[in-house]
């Protein structure tokens, strides 16, 4: 072979080690049960409807392997984005701001953490915020899973009226149901989806 002209195998050229982690990331959903796939049964989602999917990132997440996986490809989705501090709403979104976080300080980024509560605590400072958030702070809300967009935009209406300015949210999986994508666009955010729902159903075959 003419070795001016380099590999030309299809193998040389298709190789991406983000796709390479997003692939990992998919079948991790499968091999951890974190998804499912009945045509037939379905499932009955939090919001009433029905869907032939069935993701749980808690599972996921609990996994060292598959967070260092959400780390990896949430961190490189974000790293060129400005960025104070990442958070989103109890309790799906509590390990992957950490993990993310995390990832962030080993690339020498200083992205802090905050939670957004469901209801404000009847005792104590009775914030619907905690964490290292301050007013002014450039913020990603984070989430596991997007499907009507409810918990992403319940994040980033009280984040927005604690002084944060919120122009980018990320979730683990955009389920594609719903319109959840164009709800939360529809507040002048800009939506990062690490999988689809495509990508996990791929995955099973």
């Amino acid at each position: 072979m003419d070795q001016n002209r380099g590999d030309l195998s299809p193998s040389a050229h298709l190789y991406c080690p983000q796709m390479s982690a997003k692939n990992d990331l998919a079948k991790a959903f499968v091999r951890t049960h974190s998804f499912k796939w009945d045509k037939d049964k379905g499932f009955k989602l939090a919001s009433g409807v029905s869907s032939p999917f069935y993701v749980d990132c808690r599972i996921l997440m609990a996994h060292p392997g598959p967070r260092a996986l959400v780390a990896q490809l949430a961190f490189e989705a974000m790293q060129d984005l400005p960025v104070d501090c990442i958070g989103g709403l109890e309790l799906g979104a509590i390990s992957i701001a950490t993990a993310v976080s995390d990832q962030a300080h080993r690339n020498r980024k200083d992205w802090r953490t905050f939670v957004v509560r469901k209801q404000a605590k009847d005792h104590g400072t009775g914030r619907l915020i905690e964490g290292a958030a301050q007013p002014g702070d450039r913020a990603v809300v984070v989430d596991d899973v997007l499907t009507s967009g409810g918990s992403v935009i319940k994040a980033v209406q009280v984040a927005r009226e604690a002084g944060l300015n919120v122009l980018h949210a990320l979730v683990i999986v955009d389920r594609q149901e719903l319109d959840g994508r164009k709800k939360v666009e529809d507040l002048g955010v800009t939506l990062i989806s690490l999988l689809t729902v495509k990508d996990l159903t791929a995955a099973m075959k």
